[in-house]
């Protein structure tokens, strides 16, 4: 050990996380304390590392997160997630921010601050190449003066920020590739919420817990985009066809519109999500690179719609990985089997069921054969604590049936996932 240059400790230090480990870490010798003030680039102070954090007094962390990093010098990565604290005091974090901000790459912040810090007008200017942010407003965004010309991921969660100054962010991030948005308390400027973002660099958009009367997104080089647990009146998509993989769950949406962008999809996910089937399905049918597509827990508009597995093969014809859940309602089967052409490329099958019956099995049964070359079968089930004779009973043949079913096909591994 003895051997190990300074820069080379500096590097093991920053690869511990927990600022509490680097500190006892860095005690060892004079060498190690060198290395540490010198060449230490990631420092982290996040309550689950630390139990002792949730008994020391706010004011008693923000000393000893203080005389960490007034200790070092270059630090490259900052993280400062305390889930418990209530406030830091406003002049201190613009102390530890003051001090690490030429140097500094990464911040990771989410603890409130009294009063409000503008850590935007802080960091601006810098060398700043993510940033995530939580439980801090952001008022009065000046895209001159806050600039980020390095910034290429942005997080913001539980954050308090104007649809104006949402969009002028983006404006102020020219080399924006990955935006985060987790329930953001938009400030309203009129009876509608409408929120308008354009960035030409995003590449991935992660939305979490937003509810909004419309939502347009103008984004040229888009190719991840991500909806969850939102309620929207209007979501829009304007790109230039560079959209590989769009994943939507849980969210409520009158109109959604993503047509324009979908020729180059490989991927599109949707579940807990009520769906118009002839208009989803025209919104993707151009897709004839889609490699997954998974409908899982998915109710219809219309209960007469049918999912045609037929026009799936023929459509996309790439397709390796289909997950579907099985839903019977009122003796209506929503995806239909007709049809004779085969699902060639599809290498793994995830079926699933909310409430099985008898039907299942034989649902399964067909499916398989439609799926020549498949090498691997989920089925996902949901299994009720309190089950009655019949329940059991029917669980019972189910299993006996594909047990006899994959003596059939001896080279496709099946896993089952009960919850």
């Amino acid at each position: 050990m003895e051997h190990l240059s300074v820069e080379v400790i500096g590097n093991i230090l920053s690869r511990l996380g927990g600022a509490r480990d680097v500190v006892i870490a860095s005690a060892t010798c004079r060498k190690w304390r060198e290395a540490c003030r010198k060449h230490l680039h990631t420092l982290a102070f996040n309550s689950n590392d630390w139990p002792a954090y949730y008994d020391t007094t706010p004011k008693l962390v923000e000393i000893l997160i203080t005389q960490t990093i007034f200790q070092t010098t270059g630090l490259q990565g900052l993280s400062i997630l305390m889930d418990d604290v209530d406030k830091f005091s406003a002049s201190t974090v613009i102390a530890w921010l003051m001090y690490t901000r030429e140097t500094l790459r990464r911040l990771f912040y989410n603890v409130p601050t009294s009063p409000n810090v503008n850590i935007l007008e802080i960091c601006g200017r810098q060398k700043l190449e993510r940033l995530a942010l939580a439980h801090n407003p952001i008022t009065g965004v000046e895209p001159i003066f806050q600039r980020f010309p390095c910034l290429k991921s942005l997080s913001l969660s539980h954050v308090s920020i104007s649809a104006l100054d949402l969009s002028l962010l983006l404006t102020a991030c020219p080399k924006l590739e990955s935006l985060e948005l987790v329930n953001p308390e938009i400030a309203m400027s009129d009876a509608q919420v409408t929120v308008e973002l354009s960035s030409p660099t995003l590449k991935s958009v992660y939305v979490e817990a937003i509810s909004l009367d419309k939502f347009m997104l103008e984004a040229d080089s888009i190719e991840h985009l991500h909806l969850k647990d939102c309620a929207l009146e209007l979501f829009e998509l304007i790109g230039k066809g560079t959209l590989k993989y769009f994943k939507i769950d849980d969210v409520s949406v009158i109109h959604l519109e993503i047509g324009e962008t979908v020729d180059n999809l490989e991927v599109v996910d949707v579940s807990n999500f009520t769906i118009i089937w002839p208009k989803f399905y025209q919104m993707i049918s151009r897709c004839s690179k889609l490699r997954k597509l998974r409908l899982w827990d998915v109710a219809f508009d219309d209960e007469d719609e049918v999912v045609d597995l037929e026009t799936i093969a023929v459509c996309f014809p790439q397709l390796n990985h289909l997950s579907i859940s099985y839903e019977l309602r009122d003796g209506v089967m929503h995806y239909s089997l007709q049809g004779s052409s085969n699902l060639d490329n599809v290498m793994v099958l995830e079926l699933g069921w909310t409430v099985i019956n008898d039907l299942f099995s034989h649902w399964v049964e067909e499916l398989l054969k439609r799926c020549p070359n498949l090498k691997k079968l989920v089925i996902f089930g949901v299994v009720s604590e309190a089950k009655s004779h019949e329940e059991c009973q029917i669980l019972a043949n189910f299993t006996s049936s594909i047990v006899q079913l994959m003596r059939k096909y001896m080279n496709v591994e099946v896993q089952f996932k009960y919850e």
